[in-house]
Parts: C-alpha cells; structure tokens; sequence
C-alpha cells in the first residue's frame, strides 16, 4: 500500500515500512511494517522521515510506559497473569485499540511471591502500570502500593470482599472465606 500525506487511513492499515519512515503519533511496528492505530489521515515528516497518523475528531487515548491503567484479570498462568485494560487512569477518552495486558510474576510486588493466586484471581479489577509496550502486547507492574486489587469476589460464592486487618488479605461479606490479594492502597470496600 503507497499511502501519501493527507489519505485516510483506518486502524491497522499499513502505512510503509520500517526502512521508510519511523512510526509516528497514531501509529505502530508490527515486524517491520508501520501500521495505523487510530482512524484518521496520515502525516509525513520527509525531514524527520516519520509517519503519523492524525485523528479526524478527538484523540483517542494510546497507552505510553509510565501510564496506569484499570483492567480485568482474565487468566493466572504460573509466571504471570493476563488483564483486559480498559481504560487509562484520570481520563474518560476510550483507548485507541483492545490491549491486552500481563503481569510477569517478578512485577507483582517487591519481594518473593510464591505463587500467582496469593496475588490475583480471575475477574479481579485490579489499577496497574505499563512497564513495557511491544505492537499491542503490554507489560504492567502491580509494584506500587496504589497498584493492585481494586475489587475482587470470593472465588467460592462470588460475593464482594473486603480488607482485612491483616496486609493482603480479603475477606468474604457473604461466606466470610479469607483469601490473599496483592490489594491496592485505593481498594473498593463496599
């Protein structure tokens, strides 16, 4: 595809090559091919040789390293954990793509963490950082204390739980089954 300054272009439509041009605002490398990842027209630097893409009306929000974000935790694997994000913290604009984020065992907290369960379960909303972005594949970090659960179910009846005195630890409104969390400092006791 020759796209030239000005088309429209929709997301993931590519836009050149990395041997072209650099990627720009509105953009990213998948394997070497810049593609778009917001609806909008295209922007060529020649002098900066990078090609971006400019949203037609307001800008939809894209992750960047240091961000955090809200997600659903919908996997715990042995060594790490997989999040929907969705959305960015202190803003209503919707993300420009479906990220899907994960948290490697090492970026739950500081410290050893024998196992993933003491920290998340599936369903769990949980307020992360991005640590690191590749294409539409996030890195995210539960190591700050305002990161980390924000809501969670017991997983033997579902109902809401709520902190306890103990650090990590939740305890069922309905069942009164105790369980660990990496809890935030901002969880939602209600």
């Amino acid at each position: 595809m020759k796209v030239k300054d000005g088309d429209f272009v929709m997301p993931g439509d590519v836009l050149g090559i990395i041997e072209q041009f650099l990627p720009g605002e509105g953009t990213y490398d998948n394997e070497g091919y810049i593609k778009s990842s917001i609806l909008g027209n295209v922007q060529i630097n020649s002098k900066m040789k990078t090609i971006s893409v400019m949203p037609k009306s307001g800008k939809p929000a894209l992750l960047e390293v240091g961000d955090t974000i809200y997600g659903q935790i919908t996997d715990v694997k042995a060594q790490r954990v997989n999040v929907n994000i969705d959305r960015l913290k202190n803003t209503t604009r919707p993300l420009a793509l479906p990220y899907i984020g994960a948290i490697h065992i090492s970026q739950v907290k500081e410290g050893y963490l024998d196992k993933l369960t003491d920290a998340f379960r599936i369903g769990d909303i949980i307020e992360a950082t991005v640590v690191k972005i590749t294409g539409d594949n996030v890195d995210l970090s539960t190591v700050d204390k305002e990161c980390g659960v924000l809501k969670a179910m017991c997983t033997r009846c579902r109902g809401y739980m709520q902190t306890t005195e103990k650090e990590n630890e939740l305890q069922c409104k309905r069942c009164s089954k105790k369980e660990k969390r990496e809890v935030s400092t901002n969880y939602v006791n209600e």
